[in-house]
């Protein structure tokens, strides 16, 4: 997992493939303007979701993790917070991973809470597991969350 500002996103670029052009759409974009939905980058190697949603509180959330995407998860308004534990020691599955959707959900506690305020984002590998909105219920959290593919997938 990584959390950092938007402004230094240009040292993340080059770390995985498809980095550089989640960065720069997170930079270029105008975020406050999209609808909420999916917008497609690059078919299925790399696309945004825009997700208007409402915080969780803690207890609401579970955590999720993915084998075939990064999630760059990019706040712009609302405080977002977000659970996070070693995919690998979560041992309570909540359903069989859905491959379709790539999506695992499990009933482990989170580890660790991490505040992704306005302006910052945080990547989750698929080593991560993460349990999203879980920032003040009921308050409204407007964010991008871009999947970019593993590579071979």
């Amino acid at each position: 997992m990584i959390l950092d500002r938007l402004e230094n996103a240009a040292r993340y670029a080059g770390m995985y493939p498809g980095f550089a052009a989640a960065f720069k759409f997170l930079r270029e974009a105008k975020a406050a303007e999209l609808p909420p939905g999916k917008i497609e980058l690059d078919g299925r190697r790399l696309h945004v979701s825009v997700d208007h949603k409402v915080g969780r509180g803690r207890a609401g959330t579970k955590l999720e993790a993915h084998r075939k995407y990064i999630d760059i998860q990019y706040t712009f308004e609302g405080e977002e917070e977000i659970g996070w534990k070693p995919a690998a020691e979560c041992k309570q599955p909540t359903a069989a991973y859905d491959e379709k959707k790539d999506i695992g959900v499990f009933a482990d506690a989170a580890e660790t809470w991490v505040a992704v305020p306005r302006g910052s984002f945080a990547i989750f590998f698929p080593e991560d597991a993460h349990a999203p909105l879980a920032g003040a219920t009921g308050l409204g959290i407007k964010k991008l969350v871009v999947k970019v593919a593993v590579e071979g997938n």
